[in-house]
């Protein structure tokens, strides 16, 4: 610990971990190996909640969805959006899942690169200090100068020794991080806190791989799909990737944004539309329908024989997780994803 640290110490155990001035309960507890339980860390799912039982911390998010009034009262807080003011004691379950092989790192890294991969998705190639070190599916926190709050974005590469970090990011019209992300010139800095998120590739896993994704949840799937590529475990798995959009302007071209040649079986890229009206007067001859509609027809085995991987909006990810879990009987260790909202 430094001087600027606080003690965080977890009730009804001797463990203890520091917090610097800054950090928030859940990431500084992350960085020490301290494993509490979280999906989105940005205030929405609730999954990090913890109960304050001693000290004071900063709420920096107080309309935070992932935290009920009654929660409030009880002295729950979340642990992502919890940055103490000084010496804490909290109660938590705590839980070894929560900790993935690289501990999350802050750090500074600059804009190398952009390129477009859709009408309004591109992505963002980022250089800092030292290797690029994290599982293919977990994401990072993005904090712009100008943007305040951190956002989470994943990675759509694979770990390396040059200090490469790449992220595709969809444009929204009310995504504060995101337009001051498309307004970044080349040599901008921004600081960059991870890895995070525990969807990332189960390369032990014997069964075959299916990844479905909407929007920017491509990025994960990707980082998947070529993280299985370089692995001596998973190469040998068979691959499909599914992908829901609109209309055909959002479907990237998936040769352009996949490096997946070493997959021994090939991959199977299954697109979809969800707007039959935007492909009219077009040349799109492929799905149309809901992404998640296309694994019972477009899968040759049973659904709980393959290891499944998901990415996109909160609507796909709810009704990707009822078709699988109540539909066809997948296990719940089957299903690897974040929720963010």
């Amino acid at each position: 610990m430094t001087t600027t640290d606080h003690l965080i110490s977890l009730a009804g155990t001797d463990r203890t971990y520091a917090c610097a001035a800054g950090d928030t309960l859940l990431r500084a507890a992350l960085r020490a190996g301290v494993g509490i339980s979280y999906e989105c860390n940005a205030g929405s799912c609730g999954t990090c909640k913890v109960e304050l039982q001693q000290g004071e911390v900063t709420d920096l998010w107080p309309q935070a969805p992932g935290l009920s009034a009654k929660d409030r009262q009880r002295g729950r807080r979340l642990a992502c959006q919890s940055a103490p003011l000084g010496s804490c004691t909290i109660k938590t379950r705590l839980s070894d899942e929560a900790l993935a092989r690289h501990a999350p790192v802050r750090r500074r890294a600059v804009l190398v690169d952009r390129r477009a991969v859709t009408h309004d998705i591109a992505e963002f190639t980022f250089r800092a200090d030292g290797a690029a070190q994290f599982q293919g599916g977990q994401y990072a926190m993005l904090r712009l100068a100008v943007s305040g709050a951190p956002r989470a974005y994943s990675m759509s590469n694979t770990a390396n020794a040059d200090g490469l970090w790449k992220f595709m990011v969809r444009r929204t019209p009310e995504g504060v991080v995101s337009n001051a992300l498309f307004g970044l010139a080349a040599g901008a800095e921004i600081e960059l806190d991870g890895p995070f998120g525990l969807a990332y590739l189960r390369e032990q896993s014997p069964r075959d791989i299916v990844c479905i994704a909407g929007g920017s949840g491509i990025a994960p799937m990707v980082s998947i799909l070529d993280a299985a590529s370089e692995s001596e475990h998973a190469r040998h798995r068979g691959a499909w990737l599914f992908y829901g959009g609109r209309g055909p302007a959002d479907v990237p071209v998936i040769d352009d944004i996949l490096a997946s040649h070493h997959l021994e079986r090939g991959l199977q890229w299954h697109p979809v539309i969800s707007v039959p009206a935007l492909a009219q007067g077009g040349d799109w001859a492929g799905e149309v329908g809901f992404v998640h509609e296309l694994l019972p027809r477009k899968l040759p085995r049973p659904l709980p024989e393959y290891e499944f991987y998901f990415a996109g909006p909160p609507p796909m990810i709810e009704a990707t997780v009822r078709l699988l879990v109540l539909g066809h009987k997948v296990a719940a260790s089957q299903m690897h994803y974040d929720r963010f909202f």
